[in-house]
């Protein structure tokens, strides 16, 4: 039986969305972002995006978690 969202290699990101209900679709709309990106950001714990993207990506993550910085979410 197909579980959602297990066995997945999983960011930080990634953890945040699933334990939030949220899909990588409605954070590939929440963000302006491409769904390539986005499921980088979500699987590569090691993935570090460039400035503009990191701005998307906290911005929609805001949405979900107000007080969220880009160091708790990235190794930058």
């Amino acid at each position: 039986m197909f579980r959602f969202g297990k066995g997945k290699r999983r960011s930080k990101v990634g953890k945040l969305i699933d334990k939030h209900g949220y899909t990588q679709e409605e954070f590939v709309s929440a963000s302006g972002i491409s769904r390539n990106t986005i499921s980088r950001v979500c699987s590569d714990p090691k993935y570090v995006p460039s400035a503009g993207v990191l701005k998307k990506i906290m911005k929609a993550i805001r949405s979900i978690d107000a007080g969220a910085k880009s160091d708790d979410y990235f190794d930058i």
